[in-house]
């Protein structure tokens, strides 16, 4: 078993439509960034990929390259999974924290839960999503934008690699 963390955050854009864990959010600014800015999305593949032993979104998914701008971040995520697949990884559960003073993310948990755990190819009861405020603090607290944590546990397959040899003790 394997630990992850992630972290993501991004400024409200007003030009643009929110989405945060593959859900739309209709009447609420969306989130400045070169894909789709979902925030959840980035924060949970960002999680995957350090567990995993292969770096970040950005290294995957790097925003200079055309091929990802306005990119679906649950087809982002859905890949990251897939390289893990590929080392015989496989995600067990991951829980996100959404940062925010508006939108209400519990109304919504449920429907996110749902998409992250299809991208994930897990059932939705590993999957948890949390909505917490920043109590008027900082700006996130002005209502600026949003940030998210999440931690993802994943399972490494024994057939996936040989093991390391142990170096000789030292004498």
């Amino acid at each position: 078993m394997r630990v992850g963390f992630g972290y993501d955050s991004h400024r409200f854009d007003s030009a643009r439509p929110l989405v945060l864990g593959g859900v739309v959010f209709p009447d609420h600014p969306g989130l400045t960034g070169h894909s789709d800015a979902d925030a959840v999305c980035h924060a949970i593949t960002d999680a995957i990929l350090g567990a995993a032993a292969l770096g970040d979104i950005g290294r995957h998914f790097p925003p200079s390259d055309d091929r990802w701008k306005g990119a679906d971040s649950i087809d982002l995520l859905e890949r990251a999974v897939a390289l893990l697949a590929g080392q015989g990884d496989r995600v067990v559960n991951v829980d996100v924290t959404v940062i925010c003073q508006t939108p209400k993310i519990g109304p919504r948990v449920d429907e996110m839960r749902g998409r992250l755990a299809g991208a994930l190819r897990v059932d939705t009861d590993f999957v948890s999503v949390k909505g917490k405020t920043n109590e008027q603090l900082g700006w996130i607290g002005r209502s600026e934008g949003i940030g998210v944590h999440a931690v993802a546990l994943i399972e490494r397959s024994s057939t996936s690699r040989p093991a390391r040899e142990t170096p000789p003790a030292a004498p």
